[in-house]
Parts: structure tokens; sequence; C-alpha cells
């Protein structure tokens, strides 16, 4: 994969009112989003969408209702077009034990018509560039769950199309894991110029990972925009202390102390080392000197005072807290 494909365009994937009902569920419901280059995330719970939303897009599905188009081309009249210029990392188990990897992505290769030579050159590169050079000729069956992972993404990327498809790429990876393969997927679009939808329920890699997010709860959007927007800086301050010998919970001292001054502090649930972080809302430069005047009267030490940015994963908590308070107010 030496050569940088570079594709320009200002909508990648367009849906309008797209919509997929079956008898007893509605995956899709009326569904409007647009989506640029990059590496975007398609995040949701299980259920959400996401997968059949996928299968639609790729003219394997046909939708209820609405309109789709994915690199310009209508998905309900123009699947085959579609699948030629766009790579499919399914999240099933889809890989036959008892052929290489090399066999299977030649395979691939020639059914998304590429001649034989050209085929077993992209092969070649393709596994090089997801790491499976050297284990290239050895049977899948023997293949760890991560090595598996990196062939679906091989046999999506060897036809060179401008678009791929990563349906829940890090199921089944240890942390290890799922950071390569994370590492891997911004290289498709940052060195290849390949554009990515990458499907996850695993909201922090997708902050990680992606420069533009769409949320989807129910077959609804909840929300599109790009990263930078969800994560953006809040006035939320996060404070973390060390205790002392005269002050063994040095967190609580400290926010009976602010808590004195009239701030309202609380824990920080979702933060990492939560147990000994606060929350408090910052009006204005003042909040610090009066957090850093605590800290130093009770002779603590400041570990860290920093304004918080928001996770993706408040969207959910909002829109959880909102039909709560609508269902309070229905009943």
């Amino acid at each position: 994969m030496a050569r940088v494909t570079t594709f320009v365009t200002v909508t990648v994937i367009a849906t309008e009112s797209l919509s997929k009902r079956f008898p007893r569920v509605t995956a899709l419901d009326r569904l409007s989003v647009d989506v640029g280059p990059g590496v975007t995330g398609l995040v949701g719970a299980n259920g959400a969408g996401k997968s059949t939303l996928i299968k639609i897009l790729l003219g394997l599905s046909p939708a209820t209702e609405g309109q789709a188009r994915v690199l310009g081309l209508d998905v309900a009249t123009e699947g085959a077009a579609i699948r030629e210029r766009v790579g499919y990392m399914p999240e099933h188990d889809c890989l036959p034990p008892d052929v290489s990897a090399t066999e299977f992505v030649v395979h691939m290769a020639r059914m998304s018509g590429l001649p034989p030579a050209a085929a077993r050159e992209r092969t070649a590169d393709t596994l090089r560039h997801v790491g499976l050079y050297e284990e290239r000729y050895r049977p899948i069956g023997g293949y760890s769950t991560g090595m598996k992972q990196r062939v679906k993404l091989a046999q999506a990327l060897v036809h060179d199309p401008q678009l791929v498809f990563l349906d829940e790429p890090t199921n089944g990876l240890d942390p290890v894991g799922r950071d390569d393969m994370l590492a891997l997927i911004r290289r498709i679009h940052t060195d290849f110029g390949i554009s990515v939808l990458v499907t996850s329920h695993l909201l922090g890699e997708l902050e990680r990972t992606c420069d533009h997010v769409v949320v989807i709860d129910g077959g609804k959007l909840l929300r599109s925009s790009s990263t930078t927007d969800f994560t953006q800086i809040t006035t939320t301050l996060a404070v973390e202390v060390t205790d002392s010998d005269e002050h063994p919970d040095g967190t609580r001292a400290v926010r009976e102390a602010l808590t004195a001054r009239g701030i309202a502090v609380e824990h920080g649930g979702g933060l990492p080392g939560a147990g000994h972080v606060l929350l408090l809302t910052a009006r204005g430069e003042e909040t610090y000197d009066v957090v850093r005047d605590v800290v130093t009267d009770l002779g603590l030490g400041l570990v860290r005072m920093e304004q918080r940015r928001h996770h993706i994963s408040e969207v959910f908590q909002e829109t959880g807290d909102q039909r709560k308070e609508a269902v309070g107010h229905d009943s």
C-alpha cells in the first residue's frame, strides 16, 4: 500500500429519512445524516441499528423508506458500483480456517476484479501494512483473535477502496490489541487517503480515533458533530490532591473546606482516579486561587487542577435523563 489515494468530496455518505422496519422492531427510524471524508465513528449500543445501516449503505439490504447515497451512488440502484469502491470488514467471524491469509486475501482481491498478478502484489502489500506479512502463509484457523481481525481488515483494503466500513473492528481484542487496531484504522486515512466509517459501542475508542462522530440510539440520530465539539472544554474544574498524616483523606478535607467557602463540590464519577478527584464549577480565576489556598492551608499536595473535557458517553447520559423526564411528565 505504497500509493496514497486522494479522494476529495464534500459528502461521502448521505442519508435522508432512512428507515428500516422489521416485523417486530424498527432498526432505523427516519435517519438523516451526512458524513464527510476522514475517520467517522458510528456509535451506539448493541441493537442501535449500526450494522443494519452498513448493510443498507452497501446495497445488501433494502431500506423500508428514505434514501441514501455512498460516494454519490444511490444505494437502491447502484449497489454493485458501491461495493466496487467500498471495503467492508464485518463484525462476525467469517474466515475459512483451512486456508492461509495470503490465499484468502488473494481470493477476495480477485473477487473485486483484480487480475491474478495484481491481486498477489496487492495482497502482499496489504498484509504487510496490517502486520501479518511474516504469518501470511499460516492457516487462519491457527491465528489469534487479533490476527483474524487483521485478516478481515486486509481483505477490506486489498482492492484499494475509496471508503471502508469497519463493523466493531476491536471486538474480542485485549487492550494492546485494541490500541494496535485503532492505530491501523487511523493510518488508513492519514497514510492512504481512504475514508473510514467505523462502528463501536466503546465510546473512548472513537474519541481517540475519529474526526467526526455520529451517535444513534434505537435507530434515531442523537447527534452528529466533530469529535472536538463532543470533547470541548467545560467550565468544570477537576481537582486531585494527595493525602497527609494530618489529613489521611485529603480529598474529603478539601471538599469540606471548599464547601465552607460556598463552592459546591462533587466526586469525579467517570474520571480516571475518580476516588480522589473532585469536580467543581470554575467561576473565573478566583476559583483557581481559592483551590490553591485551600490545598496550601491544609498542607496537601496538588496533583492536578485542570478544566475537564466532555466525554461522548455524556450524550447518552443526557439523552437518558431527558427521556426519564419526558416519561415523568407524561405520567
